[in-house]
């Protein structure tokens, strides 16, 4: 998706809402861990000591529709963890998504609120993305990992935004679902699949 001649392009990192690049100096192996591993993020994420210190004051696992926005990133490294013969720069959008796994546990009586959640958030990362002048992003399984969410969920509450006649089908030229998915019938693909099969 990148190329000198063509558009910026933002990715969504799946943050984790308390600790900049999550569990990234400790060997930790998530979505965010590996952006951090293969860019500068992690140093951009040092400079909003706000947002993590708004996080680990409000211990409430739906966290906030806060975005940080780091634009012009240097990656240096690919998929492999090899270093690239010429860096080149990203858009990084961080938010968290709720974690419906803890909720569930110590508050299943809010679990009917994580759908909404999401989709607010969702839409508060557009609008970040679409604000900031993107019109490629690189999107994912935001969630559906270790924070537990439902990956038809997520891909609902982007697919509500993003598909023709939806309010942010114009704004976005481009939106990739990069999906890692690992299990046996590969569920959480076939869930992004199915929401955008139309």
């Amino acid at each position: 998706m990148v190329a000198a001649d063509r558009a910026p392009v933002a990715v969504l990192n799946f943050a984790s809402a308390r600790n900049p690049g999550g569990g990234y100096l400790n060997g930790a192996q998530a979505q965010e861990e590996a952006l951090c591993r293969a860019s500068a993020l992690c140093t951009c994420l040092l400079r909003a000591p706000g947002y993590y210190e708004h996080h680990r004051t409000h211990r409430d696992a739906f966290y906030s529709d806060r975005v940080i926005h780091s634009p012009a990133v240097p990656v240096f490294r690919d998929g492999r963890g090899g270093l690239l013969d010429e860096p080149w720069t990203a858009a990084f959008l961080t938010s968290p998504a709720p974690n419906a796994g803890v909720i569930a546990r110590t508050a299943p009586e809010r679990t009917a609120e994580v759908g909404p959640a999401l989709d607010a958030r969702a839409e508060r990362v557009l609008e970040v993305a679409v604000g900031q002048g993107y019109r490629r992003l690189v999107l994912g399984a935001w969630g559906c990992g270790v924070f537990q969410n439902d990956p038809a969920r997520v891909a609902a509450a982007f697919g509500a935004l993003l598909r023709p006649g939806w309010r942010f089908a114009h704004a976005v030229d481009e939106a990739v679902f990069a999906v890692l998915d690992r299990r046996p019938g590969t569920p959480v693909r076939a869930a992004f699949a199915a929401a955008f099969a139309s």
